[in-house]
């Protein structure tokens, strides 16, 4: 029993632990509002950045998205009448329009100018002038063949911050090669290590090496960006830089420890399936109901908590404590727990492995996915307006994008542009070109009819 001044003590005590958990939830709310309050007028990390994107299709746009998410100016040129090939790729809404392209092209700017015409080249030096990056995903040399590389541009904007993203790169003996994502990812050794043995590789059903390539060449240029504020600050005059992304050193980023453990052991990693070489035991798991299953239980605590869930005490021993122990006998534990959850629906593994603290979940479709709560929690999924002055606009869903900055989130301010839809923003506002001007390159082709 506690005497009048334990009593004391004990309930000063917790009186200053409530009202300190009540100021830690105040200044959390507190905090919470103020950050909220101040992204509502705090400039986005990227204001003030102008891009200008020469690419097309995916790895070069894909890098263009992030960085206007996040706040630049993207400037978009797309040829005349036809535009971005990735306008009409895949499902076409009734506007003739992809949803891909509309998700892809967010936040940007699209004037039209024809590239393959003297005129036309002028024109994007001008605007390049005009720009803290430039982005192209052309083959290597024509970019040089249009006297728009970055020798040329540098001599009047040093500052530059060039983006190239190609297959191959800007230099060696595949540079001048066609490279497309799928061939790039095979060269970089992602497709071998995919699918099953003595089978053909599997392909994931995206595009995923020229996603990698932009995220890489986003990257770059957010690098080079603090780069050359910290050398426009000294003597040097040079502050700008080329960017080279090539699609298959993208990948091959992504290959963990195949390299060195080649190096050292010989070892030519193989395809595995469902699982992964070397880690025991992860794999997808089918349960009664039809579906699969993923769990990750390769954590040596993991791992017991796992195969007691599963009423299999008798695989938790020394001989199975690590890991490396494990990996002998892999076919046995993924026997072990594939004969248990196979009488078990999916959520009722869910359940039971939740309630043990192990890794697990279902494999989601896009349905399953933006219809999760979680996922709604976090905000993941924006609904943006297309042709917001338009009788036939239309809503739709499209990706958020990661990280998250708590103070200066990026966000979707409108969706992909109709071709050409900032024309005379460009060539009026920036270019400050006359309207007879206007007129005559519209004539010869050099730009777009709309304004």
């Amino acid at each position: 029993m506690l005497n009048k001044l334990d009593s004391t003590v004990f309930l000063s005590l917790k009186n200053s632990k409530n009202k300190l958990g009540f100021f830690k939830r105040g200044f959390a709310a507190s905090r919470k509002l103020q950050i909220t309050q101040e992204n509502e007028k705090s400039p986005k990390p990227l204001k003030g950045i102008r891009v200008l994107e020469l690419g097309q299709l995916i790895a070069g746009p894909f890098c263009g998205t992030i960085l206007g998410y996040y706040g630049a100016e993207v400037i978009k040129v797309e040829s005349p009448k036809l535009g971005d090939p990735l306008r009409i790729w895949r499902h076409l809404d009734a506007d003739g329009v992809s949803p891909w392209f509309r998700s892809m092209s967010r936040n940007k700017k699209s004037c039209e100018i024809n590239l393959r015409t003297a005129e036309g080249k002028k024109l994007v030096g001008q605007l390049a002038n005009k720009s803290d990056v430039l982005i192209e995903n052309f083959r290597p040399g024509t970019m040089e063949k249009w006297g728009l590389g970055p020798d040329e541009l540098y001599k009047t904007n040093p500052s530059l911050i060039y983006t190239r993203v190609s297959g191959y790169g800007q230099t060696g003996p595949y540079a001048a090669k066609p490279g497309y994502a799928s061939v790039c990812e095979a060269m970089a050794g992602f497709r071998y290590i995919n699918g099953f043995p003595n089978q053909a590789p599997v392909r994931p059903n995206i595009s995923l090496g020229d996603s990698v390539a932009g995220l890489t060449a986003a990257l770059g240029v957010v690098m080079s960006l603090l780069a050359r504020n910290k050398l426009s600050s000294s003597d040097n005059l040079i502050t700008g830089q080329v960017v080279d992304v090539a699609i298959y050193e993208s990948m091959f980023n992504m290959m963990e420890g195949i390299l060195p453990e080649y190096d050292r052991f010989g070892e030519i990693r193989q395809p595995s399936g469902t699982t992964v070489t070397g880690i025991v035991p992860t794999n997808a798991y089918l349960c009664l109901d039809g579906k699969y299953v993923i769990i990750g239980g390769n954590g040596d605590s993991i791992y017991k908590r796992l195969m007691q869930a599963a009423g299999r005490d008798d695989l938790t021993t020394k001989k199975f404590a690590t890991n490396k122990d494990r990996v002998k006998y892999q076919e046995l534990i993924d026997g072990a727990i594939s004969e248990w959850i196979k009488t078990l629906t999916s959520k009722q593994v869910i359940e039971k492995l939740e309630k043990a603290d192990v890794p697990c979940g279902s494999i989601y479709n896009i349905e399953d996915f933006a219809n999760d709560n979680h996922v709604k929690e976090r905000k993941l999924i924006e609904t943006i307006r297309v042709g917001k002055n338009r009788s036939n606009g239309y809503d739709l869903k499209v990706p958020a994008f990661a990280p998250k900055l708590e103070s200066t989130p990026g966000e979707t301010l409108w969706a992909g542009p109709d071709l050409g839809e900032h024309n005379r923003e460009v060539f009026i506002n920036l270019l400050e070109l006359k309207e007879h001007d206007i007129k005559k390159l519209q004539d010869d082709g050099i730009i777009g009819k709309t304004l």
